[in-house]
């Protein structure tokens, strides 16, 4: 075998090795960012359902526990926010700093409204 041809052949398996490892560099590249999003996507999912929990426990309060609530406070990592835009609706709010996420509307009537 020629010189010239073994120098081609050495050339063609340096240029393969060099495809593969950029190949290989994306890749992992994509897993690391795939990692990512997975977790970034558990931990949303995680702190929503912490939020629908807190929602839940402040949707079977009573109306005087409701008015003791009124206002924003801050519970655990979150924010709870009660408001009584009417007199016998509260409005319940959930989330972080950076504000509400979730949020639900509680009809609570005044004791002599219910007896009507």
């Amino acid at each position: 075998m020629p010189g010239n041809a073994r120098g081609a052949v050495l050339l063609e398996v340096l240029a393969a090795v060099a495809i593969f490892a950029t190949a290989a560099v994306t890749t992992v590249g994509l897993l690391a960012q795939l990692a990512d999003g997975t977790r970034r996507a558990q931990e949303a999912e995680r702190a929503v359902a912490d939020q629908e929990r807190l929602l839940t426990a402040y949707g079977l309060l009573t109306r005087d526990d409701l008015d003791r609530r009124l206002g924003a406070r801050s519970v655990g990592l979150y924010v709870v926010e009660v408001q009584r835009p009417e007199p016998d609706l509260y409005r319940v709010s959930v989330g972080d700093s950076a504000g509400p996420e979730l949020v639900t509307l509680l009809h609570r009537p005044e004791p002599d409204h219910a007896a009507r």
